[in-house]
């Protein structure tokens, strides 16, 4: 019971992730992390990086899997 909750949790934050991936790609707009601002916790930078990494990793993938796939075409 307590791994489907992580589980979808989980799921949850890389969805948000790519989501800023997608929010990123399309108008150029990102989080401003500003290294003043974590000061204090010099960690919390790093774990954002690595957060919106996975949203991009995760949006490269799901991309290439359809460019594959019959289902998508692609129009400009």
């Amino acid at each position: 019971m307590v791994f489907g909750k992580v589980a979808h949790y989980a799921f949850d934050a890389v969805l948000i992730s790519v989501c800023l991936a997608g929010v990123r790609r399309s108008t150029g707009l990102t989080p401003s992390v500003k290294p003043e601002n974590f000061s204090e916790t010099p960690g919390v930078k790093k774990w954002i990086d690595n957060y919106l990494w996975v949203g991009e990793w995760a949006m490269d993938q799901s991309v290439a899997i359809a460019s594959t796939s019959s289902y998508f075409e692609r129009k400009r």
